[in-house]
C-alpha cells in the first residue's frame, strides 16, 4: 500500500513537472506580453522560439560584425589607399557616421521588431503610394545581400586558413578549387550549427563572445609587447597615395571600404527579433552597445597594428596573402606564436559565417512569408518541433555552394558577386532611413516605441542618409585607378543586373502577389 502511494505521488510530481515544462516552452515561444502585442499589430504569427536574451543577442551581433578581426583581415585596403594616417582618420569618421545609422535603425527596430527588418519598415513608413514598390525592392536587396554574405565570409575564412597553411608549410601552393572546397567546408559547419544545434545557438553566442573579447586582448597585448614601434608622427601623419590615384584625399576616401565592411551589419540582430524576448526593448539597446563596443575595439586594434607594422612592403606582399598574419609573424618571430594569434581571427570568421546563415535565412523566411520571392510557401514554412525556418536555411546553404563554384572559374567574378552584399545593404539602409526622415520632415505621427530619438531624430536620420550615399558611391570604386579586368570592381555591374532582375520579376509576378507587410498590420492598436 505504501509503495502504491509513493508511486502515485511520483507520477503526480512528474505530471506537474511535465505541465510546467510545457508552460515554460509556451512562454518561451510567445515571449512577453509586449512581444505578443507587437506580433499582433504587425499581423504576424509567432512561429519561432524566443530563446535569445540581451547577452546572447549582444554576443550574436558582436560576433557577426567582428570589427577588430575584420580590420585586420582587410588591412591591405587602407595600407594601399591612404596609409596609416588615412586608415585611422577614415575609421573614426566611419565609426561616428555608422553610429548615426545604427541608432536610426535601432529606433525603427523598436517600433517594428520583425525578422523582415528594412523591407517591413519601408512598407510601414514610406509614403503610401510608394510603399509597395519600395518595400519590394528593399526586400530583394536585403535577401540577396545577406545570401551572398555567406559565401563572402566563408571565402574570407578559407583565405585565412590557406594563409596559415602557407605560414606553416612554405611549399604549399593554393589553387582556386582549394578555396572553393574551404568555402563549402565553412558553410557546412555553419549549417550544422543552424540546424542540429539551433536551440543551443544563444549559449554558443555567449561562449564565442568571450573568445571575441579575450582574443582581442591576446593580440593587442602581444603586439604592443613584442612588435616593432613606429614613431607617432609617422603613424598619425602617414597619409599616402600608394595606389596612384594622384590625390591623397581621394585615396583616403577609397580606403574607407575597409572600415565600412568592418562596421556593416547593424541590421543583423533585427532579423533575429522574432527569436528575442522583449524585442522592442532589448533589440535597440543590443544594437547600440554592439556598435559602441565593436567600434572601440576596432579602433584600438587598428592603431596598434599601425604602430607595429614594421616592414610595410613585407606585409603587403606576404606569401600568405594575409598582411595581418605576416605582421604577427614579424612581431613574434615565431611560426607557432603567429599561428595561435591568427587562428583567433580565423575562428571568429567561421562563427561569423554561422551567424550570417541565421540572419540571411530569417530574412529570406520573412520576405517569403510576405510573398516576395518565388516558392514563398516552401521558403516560409516552419517545421513543427524545429522552430526554425529549416527550408530557408537549407536553400541558403545551396546558394552558398553554387556561388563558391564560381571561384573555380574566376576569383574576380566570385569576389564581384560575393561583395554585392555591401552595396545591397547600404542601399537598404538608405531607403529605410530616408522613409523615417520624410515622415519626420512632414511632421507625420510615428509609432510608439521603447527607444526614441525624439526631436534629434530628423538630424540623426539626415546625417545617416547623407553619409550612406557617399559610402555607397565609394563602395563601387576599384582598389586601384585604371584597373585591369582582374582588378576591376565589378560591383556596379552585378548590382545593376540584380536590380533589373528584381524589377522584371516584380512586373511579371511580384506586383500580383506582393502587397507589402503594411497591408497585414492591425490598425486597432
Amino acid at each position: 500500500m505504501m509503495a502504491d502511494h509513493k508511486s502515485e505521488a511520483h507520477a503526480a510530481i512528474q505530471h506537474r513537472d511535465s505541465e510546467s515544462q510545457q508552460e515554460d516552452g509556451l512562454s518561451e515561444k510567445k515571449g512577453t506580453a509586449g512581444d505578443q502585442k507587437d506580433m499582433y499589430r504587425m499581423g504576424k504569427q509567432q512561429e519561432l522560439r524566443r530563446n535569445f536574451r540581451f547577452v546572447s543577442i549582444f554576443g550574436y551581433s558582436m560576433v557577426l560584425m567582428a570589427t577588430w578581426e575584420t580590420i585586420l583581415t582587410t588591412l591591405i585596403i587602407p595600407l594601399t589607399n591612404g596609409g596609416t594616417g588615412g586608415a585611422i582618420v577614415m575609421f573614426l569618421v566611419t565609426a561616428v557616421c555608422m553610429g548615426f545609422v545604427v541608432v536610426s535603425m535601432a529606433e525603427m527596430a523598436s517600433m517594428a521588431p520583425t525578422s523582415g527588418g528594412q523591407y517591413h519598415w519601408v512598407s510601414e513608413f514610406a509614403p503610401k503610394k510608394h510603399q509597395k514598390f519600395l518595400s519590394y525592392m528593399v526586400g530583394w536587396l536585403c535577401v540577396l545581400g545577406w545570401q551572398t554574405g555567406i559565401a563572402s565570409i566563408a571565402f574570407l575564412a578559407g583565405g585565412q586558413i590557406q594563409g596559415l597553411v602557407i605560414l606553416n608549410n612554405g611549399s604549399y601552393v593554393p589553387e582556386r578549387w582549394h578555396g572553393t572546397l574551404l568555402v563549402i567546408a565553412v558553410a557546412t559547419f555553419a549549417i550544422l550549427f543552424n540546424t542540429l544545434l539551433a536551440r543551443k545557438l544563444p549559449l554558443i553566442e555567449g561562449i564565442v563572445l568571450v573568445l571575441h573579447i579575450f582574443g582581442f586582448f591576446a593580440v593587442f597585448i602581444t603586439m604592443w609587447v613584442l612588435g616593432p614601434r613606429s614613431p607617432s608622427k609617422e603613424v598619425f601623419g602617414g597619409f599616402q597615395d600608394n595606389a596612384g590615384w594622384g590625390s591623397v584625399g581621394l585615396s583616403v576616401l577609397v580606403g574607407q571600404l575597409a572600415p565600412i565592411f568592418a562596421l556593416l551589419g547593424a541590421d543583423a540582430a533585427t532579423h533575429m527579433s522574432e527569436e528575442l524576448k522583449d524585442a522592442s526593448h532589448t533589440l535597440p539597446r543590443a544594437m547600440i552597445w554592439t556598435a559602441a563596443v565593436n567600434s572601440s575595439l576596432g579602433f584600438l586594434m587598428l592603431v596598434t597594428f599601425c604602430f607595429c607594422l614594421g616592414d610595410v612592403e613585407s606585409a603587403i606582399n606576404s606569401p600568405t596573402g594575409q598582411p595581418h598574419i605576416q605582421i604577427m609573424y614579424n612581431a613574434t618571430r615565431s611560426i607557432s606564436g603567429a599561428t595561435a594569434l591568427a587562428s583567433i581571427t580565423t575562428i571568429m570568421a567561421v562563427f561569423g559565417c554561422v551567424n550570417n546563415v541565421a540572419t540571411c535565412s530569417r530574412q529570406l523566411f520573412a520576405f517569403a512569408r510576405d510573398q516576395g520571392v518565388p516558392y514563398s510557401a516552401f521558403l516560409s514554412h516552419v517545421r513543427p518541433g524545429w522552430d526554425i525556418p529549416l527550408n530557408s536555411v537549407i536553400v541558403s546553404f545551396i546558394i552558398a555552394i553554387g556561388l563558391s563554384l564560381i571561384n573555380i572559374g574566376s576569383t574576380v567574378a566570385f569576389n564581384s558577386v560575393a561583395s554585392l552584399g555591401t552595396c545591397a545593404l547600404l542601399s537598404s539602409y538608405i531607403i529605410s532611413i530616408s522613409c523615417m526622415f520624410v515622415k519626420r520632415w512632414n511632421d507625420e505621427p510615428l509609432l510608439p516605441c521603447k527607444f526614441s530619438l525624439g526631436r534629434a531624430g530628423i538630424w540623426v536620420n539626415g546625417v545617416s542618409v547623407v553619409y550612406l550615399c557617399v559610402a555607397l558611391v565609394f563602395a563601387f570604386f576599384p582598389t586601384f585607378p585604371h584597373p585591369t579586368p582582374d582588378l576591376m570592381n565589378w560591383n556596379i555591374l552585378i548590382y545593376g543586373v540584380t536590380i533589373i532582375f528584381s524589377l522584371i520579376y516584380y512586373l511579371v509576378k511580384g506586383r500580383k502577389v506582393y502587397v507589402g507587410p503594411v497591408e497585414y498590420v492591425h490598425k486597432d492598436l
